[in-house]
C-alpha cells in the first residue's frame, strides 16, 4: 500500500510533530518532515535525479480558465487603428481657469486653490520651465479625498491625481500633475531619478479612446524572476504603480515560465519598446480587455520538468516510477515554497500571530536568519544591535517587502508592534496564517494515508458531494483569500505558488456514512480535508484529532482566538478544502541522454520564437522583433537549441505518454554521457509540482538536498 521509507510515523505526536515553540527562530533550512510531509503513493524504489540544476529545467506555462496554455508567441505591438490626440492645456493657451479655480477653493480651502492657481499658470504661460507637481494639504478623510481626485476628473482632465502618503500614518496626500508625466510640447518634467520615491500612476486619467479596453492585457516571459519583482521592474520603466497591474498567480522564481498579465490603461507600443531594455524578460501577444485579471483567475498550470543527472538500477525502474505517477499521482501536499525559503519559515511566524505575540511576529520577521546573501544578514545585524530604523532602511533591499512595511511604521508608531503587521500588504500578511493553515493540512494528509491507504474511503471521510447533499451536511468551500483582488505578495519568500487558491469552489463537502459505503460510490480519490477555518467541517474520524493536538500544541485555538484581533485568528478565516491525492493530466514522459550539462534539454517559449525568427531569415523575410528574442537567449545558446531540437524532432518526433524512447543530446562519447528525465504534465492551480517529483524520486525536494547532488 504505501512506502514508508523509515519516516517517523505521523501517529506519534512525539516523533513525527514537532512544537512551535521549540524552534529557534534562527534554525535551519526546512526539512520536508518538519511540516507534515512523510508519506509517498507507491511502493516502488526511488531513483536520483536533479531538480531545477538550472532553471531552464523548470518550465511553466500558466492555463487559463478556457484551458488554453498560455505562450508568449509574438514580441510586437499590434497597430491601434485610432489613435485620440490628447488635450493638454498647452493647446488651449488662452482658456481662463477662474471658475474652476473658485469651485476648487470652496472643496479644497485657499492654500490648496492657490496652489492650483499657480500650476495652471504656469501651464497656461510655457516658458519652457520645468512644470512641477503639485502636493495638495493632508487630509485623513477619504470621502473627501475622493470628492477632490473627481473633482479633476471632471473640471480639469488634463491633470491627473494620485495619494501618496502624509507625514503621518493617519492621513494622506493627494498629488496633482499635468497629464501624461513626459514633455509635451514646450512643457517638461523632471527626470525619475530627481523625483521623490513613490512614482506616478496614471489610474486617474479618463482621456483613454473609447475604441479600447480600459486593460492591457500580455503575455509575460521571465527567467528566474518571480512575478512581482519582473512587474515591478516594468512598472519602474513605465512610470506606473504595482497596483496597476492584475495576474492570476504567481510562479516559481527559479524557473522559466509564461503568465498572463493586464495594465490599466497602458499602450502596447509602450510595453514593447521596453523589450529591448529587459534583462531576462519579455512582454509580448497583446491585446485590450475590459476588465483586469485578479488571483484565481486560472485554470491551472503546464509544467516541462527536466530532472538531470539521474541514476537508477535500471531503465525499467524509471519507466515503472514514470507511469506509476501518471497512473497513480501524488498526495497533494503544499511544498516547501508554501513555508518559505529562508531559515524562518512562514509557518512559524503564522503561529505566532494566532498567539497575538506581536513583538515576537516582528522580531521573527526583521532578526537575523541563517542562508541569507551577506548583505542582507549584515542589515539585519546592523538593525539587532543598533535599531537604528533610519539607516536601516537606507540599506534594506526594496524586495523585503515586509521588513520595509515594519520598519517604516515603526519609525511613525514607535513600539506598536500590532500597527507595524498590519501594514504588511495584506496578501503577504495572510499568507503567513495560510502557512500554518497548510502546516496542520499537511500533517493531517499524512496521518490519513498512514491510517487508512489510498483506495478506499473510510468512515467519517470528508468527500465533494456528487449529488444533492441535505443542507446538514454542507460545508462551503470557501476562498482562503478574504479579498481576491489584492496582487500584493511578498518578494523575500522564494516561490509564492497559486497553489494558495483552492481547488473548487462552488462544492459542497459531505461526511461519508455507512450508507455511501455500501453504495460505494466514493474512491480514495474523492477525499478532500480541510484548512481550518469558521466555515469548514473536520472529519468525523480520528483525523479530526490531527488538528486539534498540534494546534493545542501551540497554544492555538480552533474555535476560539486567544487575541481581539480578527484578521490573524483561524475563526475569522472562512477556510477551505483540498483533495488529499492529485493526479496529473496530459501527462508525458522522455528519457533523455546528454553530455553537456549546459544544454537546454527542452524548448522555451523565446527558443520558439528565435527559432521562428532564424527561419524567416534564412527565407529572406523580415527581421521584425526578432532580435529582442535573441538577445535574451544566452551566448551560443540559440544555435545549439536549434540544431538539438531540429535533430531530436527527426530521430524521435513528439513526446509521447509513457515514452521509454531515448533521445540522444551530443551523441559523441555516449560512454561519458548522463541520463536525464524530461516530464510534462498539467496541474491544478492548487497543485504542487515538486511533490509529484517527490513521488517520482523518493527523495527531498527541498533546495538544500538537491544543492548538495549537482556537480
Amino acid at each position: 500500500m504505501l512506502q514508508h521509507r523509515k519516516v517517523k510515523p505521523c501517529c506519534s505526536f512525539s516523533k513525527g510533530y514537532y512544537s512551535h515553540s521549540a524552534i529557534s527562530s534562527r534554525m535551519k533550512s526546512l526539512d520536508e518532515s518538519d511540516v507534515g510531509i512523510f508519506c509517498y503513493i507507491s511502493q516502488l524504489p526511488g531513483f536520483r535525479g536533479i531538480l531545477k540544476q538550472r532553471y531552464s529545467d523548470f518550465i511553466v506555462n500558466e492555463v487559463d480558465l478556457e484551458g488554453n496554455v498560455v505562450h508568449l508567441t509574438s514580441l510586437e505591438a499590434p497597430a491601434e487603428l485610432v489613435e485620440e490626440k490628447e488635450v493638454l492645456v498647452a493647446d488651449q493657451p488662452n482658456k481662463n481657469y477662474d471658475a474652476e479655480i473658485g469651485s476648487f477653493r470652496a472643496l479644497a480651502g485657499d492654500f490648496n486653490a492657490d496652489m492650483l492657481k499657480a500650476l495652471l499658470d504656469q501651464t497656461v504661460s510655457g516658458g519652457g520651465v520645468e512644470i512641477e507637481p503639485i502636493v495638495l494639504s493632508p487630509s485623513s478623510d477619504k470621502s473627501h479625498r475622493t470628492a477632490v481626485h473627481n473633482f479633476f476628473k471632471e473640471k480639469l482632465k488634463f491633470l491627473v491625481t494620485d495619494t501618496i502618503d502624509g507625514p503621518d500614518a493617519t492621513s494622506k496626500c493627494i498629488r496633482v500633475r499635468l497629464n501624461g508625466g513626459k514633455s509635451h510640447g514646450r512643457h517638461s518634467f523632471k527626470k525619475r531619478k530627481d523625483r521623490d520615491d513613490k512614482p506616478y500612476d496614471g489610474r486617474g486619467s479618463d482621456n483613454w479612446p473609447e475604441h479600447l479596453g480600459k486593460y492591457l492585457r500580455f503575455h509575460l516571459y521571465k527567467e528566474n524572476k518571480d512575478t512581482q519583482e519582473a512587474l515591478g521592474l516594468i512598472g519602474k520603466m513605465l512610470g506606473i504603480q504595482p497596483r496597476s497591474f492584475g495576474f492570476a498567480g504567481t510562479k516559481d522564481k527559479r524557473s522559466i515560465s509564461t503568465q498572463r498579465v493586464t495594465v490599466f490603461k497602458q499602450r502596447a507600443n509602450r510595453l514593447a519598446a521596453l523589450n529591448e531594455r529587459l534583462i531576462g524578460i519579455k512582454v509580448g501577444d497583446f491585446c485590450h480587455v475590459n476588465d483586469g485579471l485578479l488571483l484565481g483567475q486560472l485554470h491551472g498550470n503546464r509544467f516541462t520538468v527536466t530532472l538531470r543527472g539521474v541514476v537508477a538500477e535500471s531503465e525499467a525502474v524509471i519507466e515503472a516510477s514514470a507511469n506509476a505517477l501518471g497512473k497513480l499521482g501524488f498526495i497533494n501536499y503544499f511544498g516547501l515554497q508554501r513555508f518559505g525559503s529562508g531559515s524562518v519559515p512562514t509557518h512559524l511566524i503564522g503561529a505566532t500571530l494566532l498567539r497575538g505575540e506581536w513583538k515576537n511576529a516582528v522580531d521573527m520577521i526583521l532578526d537575523p536568519r541563517e542562508g541569507e546573501k551577506e548583505a542582507v544578514g549584515k542589515v539585519r545585524e546592523y538593525y539587532k544591535d543598533t535599531g537604528d530604523i533610519e539607516g536601516t532602511l537606507r540599506q534594506l533591499p526594496r524586495h523585503l517587502v515586509a521588513e520595509r512595511a515594519i520598519l517604516q511604521c515603526l519609525k511613525r508608531s514607535p513600539g506598536n508592534y500590532l500597527q507595524a503587521l498590519k501594514s504588511i500588504p495584506r496578501t503577504l500578511r495572510m499568507m503567513y496564517i495560510h502557512s500554518y493553515q497548510s502546516y496542520l493540512w499537511n500533517h493531517a494528509a499524512s496521518m490519513r494515508v498512514q491510517k487508512y491507504g489510498i483506495d478506499h474511503v473510510v468512515l467519517g471521510d470528508l468527500v465533494y458531494c456528487k449529488e444533492h447533499c441535505c443542507e446538514a451536511e454542507r460545508g462551503a468551500n470557501y476562498s482562503e483569500f478574504e479579498d481576491g483582488s489584492s496582487n500584493d505578495t511578498s518578494n523575500h519568500i522564494d516561490e509564492i505558488s497559486e497553489a494558495d487558491l483552492p481547488e473548487e469552489k462552488d462544492v459542497t463537502v459531505k461526511v461519508i456514512t455507512e450508507e455511501d459505503l455500501s453504495a460505494g460510490t466514493y474512491t480514495g480519490d474523492d477525499v478532500v480535508l480541510p484548512l481550518p477555518g469558521s466555515k469548514v467541517i473536520y472529519p468525523m474520524n480520528d483525523i479530526e484529532e490531527v488538528y486539534c493536538d498540534l494546534a493545542k500544541k501551540d497554544a492555538i485555538g480552533l474555535t476560539q482566538s486567544v487575541h481581539g484581533v480578527k484578521e490573524f485568528s483561524i475563526t475569522n478565516i472562512t477556510g477551505a478544502y483540498r483533495r488529499v491525492f492529485l493526479k496529473p493530466k496530459e501527462f508525458e514522459w522522455k528519457l533523455l541522454t546528454y553530455k553537456d550539462g549546459n544544454i537546454p534539454l527542452a524548448e522555451t517559449d523565446m527558443d520558439l520564437i528565435a527559432k521562428s525568427q532564424k527561419l524567416k531569415n534564412v527565407r529572406g523575410e523580415d527581421c521584425g522583433n526578432g532580435k529582442a528574442g535573441e538577445q535574451l537567449i544566452d551566448n551560443g545558446r540559440q544555435s545549439c537549441v536549434s540544431a538539438i531540437m531540429d535533430s531530436a524532432e527527426d530521430e524521435a518526433g513528439s513526446d509521447r505518454a509513457g515514452s521509454h524512447q531515448t533521445e540522444v543530446y551530443d551523441s559523441a562519447d555516449i560512454e561519458e554521457s548522463q541520463k536525464a528525465l524530461r516530464l510534462s504534465f498539467t496541474l491544478p492551480a492548487s497543485g504542487y509540482a515538486t511533490m509529484a517529483i517527490r513521488e517520482l524520486l523518493k527523495t527531498s525536494t527541498s533546495v538544500a538536498f538537491h544543492k548538495t547532488l549537482n556537480p
